[in-house]
């Protein structure tokens, strides 16, 4: 069978890896080995995996790949970030960004081949949707950068809106969190999210990892001109959706605000957000708006930015302005589309 015929072994767990066995007739404990194998040592071939027999190797490579794929392509930015291609769905390749920052590395993946949330000021959302990324493409990015042993951190912030793929997400958080995976703390992972009702409670209960809502304005009807998700979920059901769970210790809660000149970042935006937030312990992360092709909205100042998070923190709502990486390289928030194989 061809190599490219065959299912991927990553982002599989326990379980299904000893149904696996079977098939092969290898003896149960062996769905261990191959979870320690590919998780553990991160081999990138069947053939590795040496305490399998060899017949039980060639059984499972019959009809199984460790489905690493390396990227195809990387971008370094002059701040030390770096943007990986790697294939997609539906024709499109999707990107991952490697992001270092002193005693942290954090890697930035993606969920899906475009999107489908439709958000105007997203290169992304401009692309429409593509495809689903497969749990094995999820972890196949945290696995196969030169950078992977040395990452602190992952969020789910790339291509796509993750809830709208949650059982893939939720597959390649288990793979990051279990102790046959890489056994990470669930503190080390967040998704984020424009408020996908359908799923978020799944998420929350089915997870510990940490939750970033993406807002960019308070305003039900300014939201809604610039992110069609508005309309279906509104802000005010997902923040009492939210209300419901514990993010005071363990799990922390974040908004994401981008900021546009003229658009969201007077007064009257920064104190409707902290009404919004209020008895909340919800942080604000803002965001320099990169500015996208033929678009015709624009980043606030600095000044601009510092007295909003003033305000905010004034008003109760701790506010920081996150620093901008790798908008040369088009790697930036708001910046990923992937391309056209």
């Amino acid at each position: 069978m061809d190599a490219d015929k065959k299912t991927p072994l990553i982002g599989l767990s326990p379980l299904r890896l000893r149904d696996i066995a079977a098939e092969c007739r290898l003896p149960a404990f062996a769905a261990k080995q191959i979870a320690h194998w590919i998780y553990g040592k991160r081999v990138a071939s069947i053939d590795a995996m040496t305490d399998l027999s060899l017949r039980g190797r060639e059984a499972l490579a019959g009809r199984w790949c460790v489905g690493r794929q390396d990227p195809v392509a990387r971008a370094v930015s002059a701040d030390g970030t770096v943007k990986y291609l790697f294939p997609g769905a539906g024709g499109r390749d999707i990107e991952a960004v490697y992001i270092p920052d002193r005693d942290r590395a954090t890697l930035c993946v993606s969920s899906q081949a475009g999107c489908r949330m439709g958000c105007t000021f997203c290169m992304t959302g401009r692309q429409g949707f593509h495809g689903h990324l497969t749990a094995a493409q999820i972890v196949n990015q945290i696995l196969s950068i030169p950078e992977s042993d040395t990452l602190t951190n992952v969020v789910f912030m790339g291509m796509g809106e993750p809830l709208d793929n949650l059982d893939a997400v939720l597959a390649a958080i288990e793979v990051l969190t279990a102790s046959w995976g890489l056994a990470w703390s669930p503190k080390r992972i967040t998704v984020s999210t424009v408020g996908y009702l359908p799923t978020l409670r799944r998420l929350l209960d089915e997870s510990k990892v940490h939750v970033a809502l993406s807002v960019h304005t308070p305003f039900p009807d300014e939201r809604a001109a610039i992110m069609p998700a508005e309309k279906a979920w509104p802000l005010a059901k997902v923040i009492e959706t939210l209300r419901d769970y514990d993010f005071a210790h363990q799990r922390r809660l974040s908004v994401e605000y981008t900021m546009w000149q003229g658009v969201n970042d007077d007064m009257r935006h920064a104190d409707a957000l902290a009404r919004l937030l209020r008895g909340t312990s919800a942080r604000a992360n803002l965001i320099r708006y990169h500015a996208l092709p033929d678009g015709t909205l624009r980043p606030s100042s600095q000044p601009a930015m510092e007295a909003f998070r003033d305000r905010l923190n004034e008003r109760g709502v701790t506010a920081t302005i996150r620093a901008s990486r790798g908008e040369d390289i088009d790697a930036a928030c708001g910046m990923l589309a992937g391309k056209k194989k």
